[in-house]
């Protein structure tokens, strides 16, 4: 039997998927099981290994999943997975190098170690120092294996769940399986490095130059970094650099890649993120690379932008087109809720604590409004709550909303394409206005010969599907029972003839009240 399904294994995954459900729903048990404590419930993600490491850091997003002592553990993932025991290490460096070994010097004691490989120190034969990272042995068979089993166990859970927490936990386990059986792959993440390069070779950010002749699935081979982890917080302090600078330059980094440009680094923790003795930044670790669609980034710019202006009405339509409030949304209920959040954002004088614990009340006293997380969503999610994380701990008082939107505004323009000033937006306008025309003559031309398309907007399919879902359920179960009628009538059994007549019944009234 793999690995993957032996028995123990199996009910380790079960646990840690039935405490997040019961965790998710706010409920005391489910199946007469209760929900891990924190302590337990990271032990079982670092058994379980890489895919349920990478899951829960996904999660760990979520602060309407779960309580602070959840999350505190949920987070701290990162930085406590094993190394491979010697003989993987061994079998894992002769599948990436074969049988002579590119380095002059290779220390086998790794620097660091995560969920999908391990980092090493070596040098090349010219002398040059290279940070080596190098894939699990079996982590790519065995990241396929988990998914299939958590998209079965999965199948189990989520019918529990109301429509808007379901779409959000299925875009979760989207994002993280299609992200995840990349990231296994080393020489995606090569690829990924050299497009960021080449994306943000302008940027105040440094990034680790490959060796691509060295690189492959198994191994990639880069330039050695230094530097203090961006949360070292007595380190920074020692070496005289300024965090709140540091952070700004995060901060614009972050905006640059997902407003602007679309294309950003998905896998932001403390521990791939160096700042150098100048109070440079340098980015690690490009397995998790991610695009953003257009519409998708208006939506968030729209979303920043009314957030700044406090214009709720605007905040609330950005915020059904960006999809994180269902179409069918009761606006006065979302008019209350977006108030509520801005009034507590927006007081200065209350400390990073206080005013996380307000929203969070403001969030539980509203737990039934329609939020849910878009796929695109999730790791947007991930650079905030860095981000947030980061800003609470060194800098007093900081205020994400407050002290992150006038930044957002600054480059609203660039972000909307009007980055080159007035005229050469002009410019671009009139240059495009010849196929402007042509698509204007391509609609008439159509219109008039009754060829003409509407396409309707994902929000405006959302909203006719709530609306149209209890009228189709009414019906579904009318033809249910109208079909149970004409079976019963078909056999033999005692008082069949009866039990057919009051189905009948029943399924034509269940008809005739979905249909009027």
């Amino acid at each position: 039997m793999p690995a993957a399904l032996a028995p123990g294994r199996v009910w380790l995954a079960f646990r840690f998927l039935h405490t997040v459900f019961v965790l998710v729903r706010r409920a005391d048990s489910f199946l007469f099981l209760r929900p891990l404590p924190p302590r337990r419930l990271k032990e079982t993600i670092l058994t379980l290994g890489a895919s349920f490491i990478k899951l829960a850091q996904v999660l760990a997003t979520r602060a309407d999943f779960f309580t602070d002592d959840y999350l505190a553990e949920l987070r701290g993932i990162h930085d406590e997975v094993a190394p491979m025991p010697p003989g993987d290490f061994r079998q894992a460096f002769a599948q990436a190098f074969g049988d002579t070994p590119p380095f002059a010097a290779f220390d086998e004691t790794p620097l660091a170690s995560a969920s999908i490989g391990q980092v090493h120190e070596a040098r090349l034969p010219d002398g040059r120092r290279v940070a080596v990272k190098l894939r699990r042995l079996g982590v790519d068979r065995q990241v396929r294996r988990d998914i299939r089993l958590v998209r079965a166990m999965l199948s189990v859970f989520t019918p529990f769940f109301s429509r808007a927490t379901k779409n959000s936990v299925e875009a979760v386990l989207a994002e993280f399986s299609a992200m995840i059986v990349k990231e296994v792959d080393l020489s995606v993440e090569l690829s990924n490095l050299r497009k960021f390069a080449d994306a943000y070779g302008d940027a105040p950010v440094r990034f680790p130059v490959p060796e691509p002749a060295l690189c492959g699935p198994d191994a990639l081979v880069m330039s050695f970094e230094t530097g203090l982890r961006i949360d070292d917080k007595d380190g920074l302090a020692a070496a005289g650099i300024d965090f709140r600078q540091v952070l700004d330059t995060l901060i614009a980094f972050y905006i640059e890649q997902m407003l602007v440009r679309g294309y950003f680094h998905a896998d932001p923790h403390p521990g791939n993120i160096l700042v150098r003795p100048d109070g440079g930044l340098t980015l690690l670790d490009f397995g998790m690379v991610k695009r953003l669609p257009a519409d998708t980034r208006v939506a968030m710019i729209e979303v920043a932008k009314t957030a700044h202006d406090r214009d709720y009405e605007g905040f609330i339509v950005a915020c059904k087109r960006l999809g994180i409030v269902a179409a069918g949304a009761d606006p006065a209920e979302m008019m209350e809720f977006s108030e509520r959040m801005f009034d507590i954002f927006g007081n200065a004088g209350l400390s990073a604590a206080s005013m996380q614990a307000l929203a969070f009340s403001v969030l539980a006293s509203m737990k039934d409004l329609p939020f849910k997380v878009p796929q695109d969503v999730v790791y947007v999610m991930r650079a905030s709550t860095l981000i947030e994380g980061l800003g609470t701990t060194f800098i007093e008082n900081f205020n994400g909303v407050k002290d992150i939107l006038p930044l957002l505004r600054k480059n609203l323009a660039r972000a909307m394409g009007a980055e080159a000033g007035l005229f050469p937006t002009l410019r671009s306008e009139l240059m495009s206005l010849p196929l402007t025309m042509r698509r204007a003559k391509t609609v008439l031309t159509e219109l008039s010969e009754s060829n003409l398309r509407v396409k309707l907007s994902p929000e405006t399919m959302e909203y006719a599907g709530e609306r149209l879902r209890p009228y189709l359920r009414r019906l579904a179960l009318g033809v249910l029972l109208l079909a149970a009628a004409f079976l019963a009538a078909l056999t033999d059994v005692p008082h069949a003839r009866g039990v057919a007549w009051g189905l009948f019944a029943a399924g034509a009234v269940r008809v005739w009240l979905a249909l009027r």
